[in-house]
């Protein structure tokens, strides 16, 4: 789901500012972008946010800003002049007269400048990881805002589909009534011509009638809506759970429309269909 956390706090003469930003992903997919001041405690963070993101195409970032006046960047003066002597040297043996570029050619030499690895304090890793759990805090009540709208969209669509089950009811009756009456009038025309037991007769019309019977398809459907209704109410994180009950559904509506040889029915069927696709589109947004 979507969301975005923000968190800054100062410590050791530093302003750091924690950022993270979620988009719908089906796992998590985390792309963090860490100071070297944090490296040796990406393994921590990534577990961190691994614990409170779940779900999510997340993007995380530190930002450190130094407020501090003393520098930590060193030249090394020495090693500086010896570079310096030597490539002056060099220069007059070539005869090369450009020697004001020696200068800026001695400061990229290797180890002339350097940055010695600062030490992370405790109070700073404790700080961090209190900023990240801050973020992360705001972002999930941004989830859980979206996640309210998304749930009364939820239970108005599954309360649709449930609802049109009873729209199936005087059809199906009305189905079963003028299939006797074509067979009845099919037997009316071959009677002359053929012969035939009217028990055996009857007991394959029961039999076909059964095989039509969609009975235990819309009671399986309703249960199916109540329990997605249920499992919405749940405080966990069920939105897979919710994908596999809506797969259900969707099985029960097929069988229902295969079965139904109805016209009335089936467009009955095509609207449950098309308020399940919405579902299934929204259930992808939700952990």
């Amino acid at each position: 789901m979507t969301g975005f956390g923000r968190s800054v706090f100062e410590a050791d003469g530093k302003v750091i500012t924690v950022e993270v930003r979620t988009l719908n992903s089906k796992q998590l997919d985390l792309n963090a972008r860490i100071p070297t001041l944090f490296k040796n405690y990406e393994n921590e963070i990534r577990s961190m946010l691994s614990k409170e993101l779940e779900r999510a195409k997340a993007d995380f970032t530190i930002t450190v800003e130094n407020r501090s006046v003393s520098s930590s960047v060193t030249i090394n003066k020495e090693l500086a002049a010896s570079y310096y002597h030597s490539l002056s040297e060099l220069s007059k043996t070539l005869g090369n007269p450009v020697e004001s570029d020696i200068f800026l050619q001695v400061l990229r030499m290797p180890e002339v400048i350097s940055t010695p690895q600062e030490e992370v304090s405790e109070q700073l890793w404790q700080k961090l990881q209190e900023a990240i759990r801050s973020a992360c805090n705001q972002l999930n009540e941004f989830r859980i805002s979206e996640g309210k709208v998304l749930e009364k969209d939820f239970v108005k669509r599954i309360t649709m589909i449930r609802d049109m089950i009873d729209e199936v009811t005087p059809y199906e009756e009305e189905r079963i009534v003028k299939i006797r009456e074509k067979f009845e009038t099919s037997l009316k025309d071959l009677a002359p011509k053929v012969q035939y037991d009217p028990n055996r007769l009857e007991q394959e019309i029961f039999f076909y009638l059964e095989k039509l019977d969609i009975t235990e398809e819309k009671v399986r459907l309703r249960k199916h809506c109540n329990y997605f209704i249920e499992t919405l109410d749940d405080n966990q994180s069920n939105g897979k759970k919710l994908g596999f009950i809506v797969q259900e559904c969707g099985r029960e509506i097929n069988t229902l429309g295969s079965k139904s040889n109805n016209f009335d029915i089936q467009q009955i069927v095509v609207r449950m269909k098309d308020e399940l696709e919405k579902l299934k589109e929204q259930l992808a947004n939700i952990l």
